[in-house]
């Protein structure tokens, strides 16, 4: 029987991570994967269960501060590492840890938590709803072709080590983060996670590749990718692998999807968790032969409703009274009316009529403006008590751009 819930101690560490891996399948990690792991966990924000001296269940959340619509990097709980031992489910142990966590994340002060799901099922019964969405993309290049806007071939790309280049990769992802809600801004020793590079984890794809782009000595963009090379009896189909590309305008963006679409020995470009509204899902000349895939990214819930709506600010005015139902944190439940525009916003409580009635879930779905207020009416999960007010209220949560979680944590 499960006897405790504990903060994570640093000489239980490798325990608790050999639980989290024998949970997502036991395939063992490079040994400096691994280590890197265990620089970046934080500790005092994870908890392992124990049944007796045995690990059985694990949690963790890294202090993330997360781009919200209209720019502000709002603290966000990045929930993580969570697993429950087969020889212990239906005990309520996984309830036992969100609950846990939730009210340690209160605790801390941060009105979100985020996650990416193992399986979405999971976490909606806990008030997390899908707030992102990618898209994955398998190129044929020998059928499509891209139409590049001017000034691309003012931009100069060149080859660079990863390590040499990581500065300027991150310089430029940096300056990227708050122009899209959903992006995370990286924690110090984040960015040695992009040099990772074991050979056991390539499948059979080269060693990691970078180039940069640059114009006027600046660099405004990168790609990190693999080949992984084939041939047929027609001549070679190696594949393009991209592990991320990140530019500051349009030119930068197409010279470097450009060099990924000509590169020799290749007829396909495999990129995965790209966003809903990349410029080059508009440059190509044949999309069906792109073969996209829409997954869900982002789950987010909101930890402190007044705090969290009062963080971000609304495309068009807004002054609405929500009916929230949260009954795993209870403090939320019950009437916020929220006034807000693109300058700002205050979310307080009332006891003014309701405008709209949800769940925190649908809440947290809507909350970076990648998810309609009004589609989610349309599936009869948020009901509209005002007439007109749900129109209202989802052209306000919408979002100029489509918000993006880059990567996985």
């Amino acid at each position: 029987m499960v006897t405790a819930l504990r903060v994570l101690q640093q000489d239980n560490w490798d325990e608790w991570y050999d639980n989290l891996i024998r949970a997502f399948g036991g395939a063992p990690e490079s040994a400096e994967e691994r280590a890197l792991w265990r620089e970046l966990t934080e500790r005092d924000r994870s908890i392992g269960a124990w049944d007796g001296d045995r690990c059985v269940g694990t949690a963790g959340a890294f202090s993330f501060r997360l781009t919200v619509p209209g720019g502000a990097a709002v603290p966000a709980a990045g929930v993580t590492m969570v697993s429950v031992a087969a020889t212990h489910r239906r005990r309520g142990l996984l309830t036992g840890m969100m609950r846990r966590q939730l009210d340690d994340v209160r605790s801390w002060g941060e009105p979100l938590a985020v996650l990416t799901a193992s399986e979405p099922v999971i976490y909606g019964r806990f008030g997390y709803g899908t707030a992102t969405h990618h898209v994955n993309a398998e190129i044929d290049t020998t059928r499509v072709r891209l139409t590049v806007p001017p000034g691309t071939d003012a931009v100069r790309l060149r080859y660079a080590k990863p390590a040499d280049a990581l500065d300027a990769c991150e310089a430029v992802y940096a300056q990227l983060v708050p122009r899209r809600p959903g992006m995370v801004a990286r924690i110090p020793g984040w960015e040695q996670l992009w040099l990772l590079d074991p050979e056991s984890e390539r499948d059979g794809a080269s060693p990691l590749q970078c180039v940069l782009a640059e114009r006027d000595g600046e660099v405004v963009g990168f790609v990190r990718f693999r080949i992984k090379g084939d041939w047929e009896a027609a001549g070679p189909k190696g594949t393009v692998v991209v592990s991320d590309l990140e530019a500051l305008d349009a030119p930068a963006h197409a010279a470097l999807w450009r060099f990924l679409f000509d590169l020799d020995l290749t007829s396909r470009i495999d990129a995965r968790r790209r966003p809903l509204d990349e410029p080059w899902l508009h440059l190509v000349s044949d999309v069906r032969r792109c073969s996209l895939l829409v997954r869900d990214s982002l789950h987010l819930r909101l930890v402190d409703v007044g705090g969290a709506l009062e963080a971000r600010t609304y495309q068009a005015p807004v002054d609405v009274v929500f009916e929230v139902e949260d009954a795993f944190c209870p403090w939320n439940a019950g009437r916020w009316r929220l006034t807000g525009d693109a300058k700002g916003a205050s979310c307080d409580r009332t006891t003014d009529a309701a405008d709209l009635a949800l769940s925190v879930r649908e809440l947290g779905a809507a909350y970076l403006g990648g998810v309609s207020l009004a589609a989610l009416g349309a599936a009869g999960l948020v009901r509209e008590v005002r007439q007109g007010a749900l129109a209202e209220a989802a052209v306000g949560f919408g979002s100029a751009v489509a918000p993006w979680l880059p990567h996985g944590f």
